[in-house]
């Protein structure tokens, strides 16, 4: 299992409730083919963003009552129908998926947090609404939940989004802690570039550890589902201790072994 925008949240599922599997799986068809327009392919800049305009469009038609033109939307205007989604939410993904076309650099921590409040967090409230579980108190945890998970995906693709050109260590860490982009670009993992990494993972584990307690609160399947989330996190960001922060030669990844490991932690939660 490796962490992502969405494959650590309930998609469809054994885990989660029939009733709920179809609708989790349009959402998710939603955040994923939107996610791909911005970053798949080799369209230019202007292309993407025309296209997530052409979804932004799509969720207008919905707002309005009128009848979507793309079969996806048709299936997403009755989720969001018959379980009062707020559309706020889907545009703030869209948002979100506009800006990974045109930033790729962040100057500080706090941008970065703005950014997953609209990348990843609407993914985890939309689950709550379809729970009816949107408690202020439980919608905290969530956003907490899905930014960790956000920036665990970062820091363990620190390579691959190099690639594309990204890099979403803060440019105040970077210079707080003495790594420059050529570091990144070689995959030299200097003193200063491991203590950059244990100090973002370490932002990253109080961030799941705060929403950790939001599987208290959910209905059976769901909680066993996002404690296996939690955990699934939390095991990423010790693979990355256990390698000293060297993401370039061991990018972390779970084994069939370590689910043992999740579903015992899962149990002791």
């Amino acid at each position: 299992m490796s962490v992502d925008h969405y494959e650590n949240f309930p998609v469809a599922s054994l885990l989660v409730p029939p009733h709920l599997r179809r609708p989790i799986a349009v959402i998710y068809h939603f955040a994923r083919s939107a996610d791909d327009l911005a970053d798949e392919g080799t369209d230019p800049p202007a292309a993407r963003l025309a296209a997530l305009a052409a979804y932004r469009a799509e969720l207008e038609r919905i707002a309005a009552g009128t009848l979507p033109q793309l079969p996806l939307f048709a299936d997403l205007a009755q989720v969001i129908r018959d379980h009062k989604l707020p559309l706020q939410l889907f545009h703030d993904l869209l948002d979100a998926f506009a800006q990974d076309v045109v930033k790729t650099r962040y100057a500080n921590y706090t941008e970065l947090l703005d950014y997953c409040r609209r990348s990843a967090n609407p993914v985890g409230r939309l689950v709550l609404h379809l729970f009816g579980r949107t408690e202020s108190a439980r919608l905290q945890e969530s956003d907490a939940i899905c930014t960790a998970l956000q920036l665990i995906n970062f820091w363990q693709d620190v390579a691959i989004d190099w690639k594309k050109d990204r890099v979403y260590l803060p440019q105040e860490d970077l210079t707080r802690f003495g790594v420059d982009e050529s570091d990144i670009a070689a995959g030299r993992m200097t003193p200063a570039m491991r203590e950059l990494l244990a100090f973002e993972c370490q932002r990253a584990r109080q961030l799941m550890l705060a929403g950790a307690p939001l599987v208290h609160h959910l209905p059976g399947r769901l909680g066993w589902e996002i404690r296996l989330t939690v955990q699934g996190g939390l095991r990423i960001l010790e693979r990355i201790d256990a390698v000293a922060g060297d993401v370039f030669a061991h990018r972390p990844q779970l084994t069939a072994s370590d689910w043992l490991v999740l579903l015992w932690r899962s149990f002791r939660m």
